[in-house]
């Protein structure tokens, strides 16, 4: 569905299936493309509001306070490559260069970036192995929560 508002812009609806993940830091990859992932969620932001009031005026007032953004979450296939496992260990160990950067893009049809939110400050913050089955022949699924500090759309 395509289409247009009076600012001129595309207002075109985008497919959630393409995208990547970026984090800078983790992998040797000079595009730090993190790859694996079938789902990201979370990502949320919400702002405090901060209720005052003004001398004798009858009505409260209202100002944006403190922002919070939720954790984001990645979901995928288990790999055998071990770059989380390595950055959720060095956070176990109490070690301080924890912080990395990154980035969700939205790609097109095509492959092409038609979207990028960027997460600042994040560290992985609960890890949940594979669910191991003898009798199943499903994909092995992890899932890596990311404890961000700020999140803004490029």
């Amino acid at each position: 569905m395509a289409g247009g508002n009076s600012s001129g812009h595309s207002t075109d609806v985008m497919s959630n299936c393409k995208f990547l993940l970026e984090i800078n830091g983790i992998t040797g990859d000079p595009k730090n493309v993190v790859g694996g992932f079938t789902k990201i969620s979370g990502g949320n932001a919400e702002c405090e509001v901060q209720e005052y009031a003004q001398g004798n005026d009858p009505h409260k007032r209202k100002r944006p306070g403190r922002k919070t953004y939720s954790n984001l979450v990645l979901e995928g296939g288990y790999t055998n490559d071990d770059f989380l496992w390595k950055w959720w260990e060095k956070v176990l160990k109490g070690e301080t260069d924890i912080y990395r950067d990154g980035s969700v893009i939205l790609l097109d049809d095509t492959g092409n970036e038609v979207g990028r939110w960027n997460f600042f400050e994040s560290w992985p913050c609960k890890w949940d192995g594979p669910e191991l089955d003898a009798e199943s022949d499903a994909i092995m699924v992890e899932k890596v929560e990311l404890a961000i500090e700020r999140l803004e759309k490029a």
